[in-house]
């Protein structure tokens, strides 16, 4: 596929954008919170500690609710620590695995089946992939069983590039309902693209480019972070150095661009295509051009088909600039999130509509 066919649309998007932003963007942050905050929602065995949540999923039976730890730090590499946590709704762990497979996990997925898929999210260049290197992991999309074996890896375990069987800190993953796989990579530094396979893991497509391709034109990425996709098949994409959502289909052609949400960071979208957008950034970063000065940093919350937001949690927790970055959803509605600089799962528990 073309650019040129991937961004046709440009001129539309663009002043769609544009629309959006006025009419939604100050709405997004004086939009209220009908949410209470629970803080230490988890009880972690042995005294540990839960650190980094980089993504939670509700398992299919309602019951459960899958979350990825960076093994009680941010950091994996060298914990005997499962990073992979079962807890009943009361936040009780009743399975834990994963210990040893991954250095610094990042992107998180539960797929229709039931697979649990994890990225390796630390870039080449990055000092939070030193410690993966020593042990020879990194750059991989790892697909488990739910008792903890691998039954498919992407990528290369410990080796960098931006061809069709490599990644650079791919930052997320997303299964859609036909089993074809897309990936976000990668994370700051990383390869700027998202990556589409086949169910068995075959190459399809890719849409923007390698190392030091930051880009702000339409159709292309600045630190693409998460993915989540609607009921219609659209793939959403946390353009976060960009500070806007991209919008594409199943062939990768973009369809829109909205601004309206922040600077974001996790993407979750729900089964009645309620969107969740984390934003734990937004504010002044360097380079200059990649801040977003007059935003306040939470999750926004709204509508995936029009885009409109309608809730707005503040990050009350937010300390030195250590932001959330990803959540997970529960199908009462209650969302989970903690940010990177507790210790703790904050639980955000609606009161009102």
């Amino acid at each position: 596929m073309s650019y040129a066919n991937r961004v046709g649309c440009t001129l539309v998007v663009s002043v769609a954008a544009v629309l959006l932003m006025s009419a939604g963007g100050l709405d997004a942050q004086a939009a209220n919170n009908p949410y209470h905050a629970e803080d230490g929602w988890e009880n972690l065995p042995d005294g540990r500690v839960f650190g980094a949540l980089t993504g939670a999923f509700p398992d299919p039976d309602g019951r459960h609710l899958w979350l990825l730890a960076r093994c009680g730090a941010n950091t994996c590499a060298d914990s005997d620590l499962d990073p992979i946590l079962k807890f009943d709704m009361d936040g009780n762990v009743v399975d834990s695995f994963g210990a040893g497979l991954f250095g610094f996990p990042h992107g998180f997925y539960l797929d229709h089946e039931g697979y649990l898929w994890v990225t390796e999210g630390a870039p080449d260049g990055d000092n939070r992939a030193e410690p993966g290197y020593r042990r020879g992991l990194g750059h991989q999309v790892l697909k488990l069983k739910q008792q903890g074996e691998v039954v498919m890896a992407l990528g290369e375990a410990g080796v960098f590039g931006d061809d069709q069987t490599h990644f650079n800190g791919p930052a997320d993953v997303l299964v859609a309902p036909n089993g074809e796989i897309w990936v976000a990579d990668g994370h700051r530094g990383g390869n700027n693209r998202i990556v589409k396979f086949s169910a068995e893991g075959k190459f399809l497509l890719e849409v923007g480019g390698g190392v030091g391709s930051e880009s702000k034109e339409a159709g292309r990425f600045d630190d693409p972070h998460g993915l989540a996709m609607d009921a219609a098949g659209r793939l959403f994409v946390a353009d976060r150095g960009n500070s806007r959502i991209q919008i594409f289909d199943q062939q990768g052609t973009l369809l829109s661009i909205w601004t309206q949400f922040g600077k974001p960071s996790g993407l979750f979208i729900d089964r009645d295509d309620v969107l969740y957008v984390v934003d734990g950034l937004s504010g002044l970063e360097r380079p200059a051009w990649r801040d977003n000065p007059g935003w306040e940093q939470g999750i926004r919350i709204g509508d995936a088909n029009t885009g409109w937001v309608t809730a707005f949690i503040p990050n009350f927790a937010s300390v030195g600039g250590a932001g959330i970055e990803f959540l997970g959803v529960d199908f009462d509605g209650n969302l989970y999130a903690n940010d990177l600089s507790r210790q703790s799962v904050m639980k955000y528990r609606r009161f009102r509509p």
